[in-house]
């Protein structure tokens, strides 16, 4: 398996079991300092003057689901290795309503850096 294949799958498992979570419980997922299941809510800030294309995967060839405007604040759930981006390989699982991987070379942390999926 080859690991593009690995981290998207990972990605989908992540998003899914955490999106079950959320509908488990409510009062976890409304909360602004732990997210599903109990986990620090992480964010960032988007860099890239264009806006950022959020996508279905952690590659620069999947599909993209929506786009954040230039200096939008993103709540991060976790990160994972991906296509390398301008020399930056890590991606960011951000969790605001629709799951989408945001690429980590263009969004700044606020704060602490996002755990490892």
């Amino acid at each position: 398996m080859s690991t593009r294949t690995a981290a998207t799958r990972l990605g989908i498992a992540v998003a899914a079991v955490a999106t079950l979570a959320a509908t488990a419980s409510p009062a976890l997922a409304a909360d602004s300092t732990s997210g599903s299941g109990g986990h620090p809510v992480y964010k960032g800030r988007v860099t890239s003057k264009s806006g950022l294309n959020l996508r279905d995967a952690p590659t620069r060839g999947s599909r993209i689901v929506r786009t954040e405007p230039y200096n939008a604040i993103v709540p991060i759930f976790c990160k994972t290795g991906g296509d390398n981006i301008g020399g930056n390989h890590l991606w960011y699982l951000l969790t605001d309503g629709t799951w989408a991987w945001g690429s980590a070379k263009y969004i700044a942390n606020i704060g602490a850096a996002p755990r490892w999926c």
